[in-house]
C-alpha cells in the first residue's frame, strides 16, 4: 500500500487558493492513500465563528467534487480536512474520499482551545472505513491526547490511522509513537506548516508530519518547515498481529474488569 502525506501551509479563508495548491502537489501523483492536514481547505486560526462559517462548505460544496476528481485521477483515497456546515451547526471535519466519489465524514470529537468557541463538538464517533480490504481509521489533531480515540479505532479493526492535524504544541509527534506501539497499528499524522495571525494572536504550526509503523519506527518524516507530498510503501498486514512477544498479545491481555471506575 502506497501511503502519502501532504504537508503545506493553507491560507486562512482562501479556499480556492488552498485547493489550487493541493492540486498542484497531488496532480499526476499515484497513491493508495493520501492524508492532508486538518482544515486543509480553509486554514485554521479563525478569529470567530462567523469567519469560519464564511469559509465552510456543506456536502454540496465544490471541495467534495474537487477531491473526488483528485482521488479518481490518483486511483486512491484522500483524507482531507474542512470546516463543515450542517444546518446551523459547524464542524471541524475530515473527509475520506474514494476514487468512485464516495465521501465518509468524521467530525472532530475533542476540540482544542478556541475551537470550542467556533465549532460544535463532533457527533460521528470513531469509525473505520474499508478501502481495498484495508480498514482505515480517522481522528483529528487534539484527538491524539485521548488514548481512547486511537484505541477505539484499533479495537474496531483499524490498520492505518489517518490523523490530519494543525499542531501547535510540541508533544504529539512523540506521543504518536506510543499510539502505534500500544495498538500495533500504522499512525499517519499530516500536519501543516507556517504561522497564522488574528486579533487574538498568532499560532505557529510545528510541521514534522510522519508515518509510524506498528513497531514504533518512523518510516516517513518531514521537517518543521517543509512543503511537500511524500510517499512510502507499507504492508498493512503488519497491523494484524498484536503480539509483542510469543506470550503477550496486547489486545487479549487487556484486563478490562480492572479498568472500570
Amino acid at each position: 500500500m502506497k501511503v502519502g502525506i501532504l504537508q503545506f501551509a493553507p491560507r486562512l479563508g482562501r479556499v480556492d487558493d488552498n485547493r489550487e495548491a493541493i492540486a498542484a502537489m497531488l496532480r499526476r501523483r499515484k497513491f493508495d492513500l493520501a492524508i492532508l492536514p486538518e482544515l486543509a481547505t480553509t486554514g485554521y486560526n479563525f478569529a470567530d465563528r462567523r469567519q469560519a462559517w464564511e469559509a465552510a462548505e456543506d456536502r454540496k460544496g465544490r471541495s467534495f467534487d474537487f477531491f473526488g476528481e483528485l482521488a479518481a485521477a490518483a486511483g486512491g483515497v484522500i483524507v482531507w480536512g474542512m470546516a463543515e456546515k450542517a444546518g446551523r451547526r459547524l464542524y471541524n471535519s475530515a473527509v475520506l474520499t474514494t476514487p468512485n466519489g464516495d465521501h465518509h465524514v468524521y467530525r472532530k470529537t475533542h476540540l482544542f482551545f478556541r475551537e470550542k468557541l467556533i465549532f460544535d463538538p463532533g457527533d460521528t464517533g470513531f469509525r473505520v472505513f474499508t478501502w481495498r480490504k484495508v480498514k482505515i481509521g480517522v481522528m483529528i489533531c487534539f484527538d491524539w491526547m485521548f488514548p481512547e480515540a486511537a484505541r477505539t479505532l484499533a479495537l474496531a479493526g483499524c490498520r492505518v490511522l489517518a490523523h490530519p492535524a494543525n499542531l501547535v504544541m510540541p508533544y504529539c509527534q512523540a506521543a504518536m509513537v506510543t499510539r502505534s506501539l500500544e495498538n500495533r497499528i500504522f499512525c499517519v499524522t499530516a500536519n501543516r506548516v507556517g504561522t497564522e495571525t488574528n486579533r487574538h494572536g498568532a499560532l505557529r504550526f510545528t510541521g514534522r508530519s510522519q508515518l509510524i509503523d506498528p513497531s514504533g519506527v518512523r518510516l516517513l518524516g518531514f521537517t518543521r518547515t517543509e512543503k511537500a507530498f511524500k510517499t512510502v510503501k507499507i504492508d498493512p498486514r503488519l497491523a494484524d498481529t498484536k503480539m509483542v512477544n510469543r506470550l503477550n498479545d496486547l489486545f487479549k491481555d487487556r484486563r478490562t474488569d480492572y479498568y472500570r471506575i
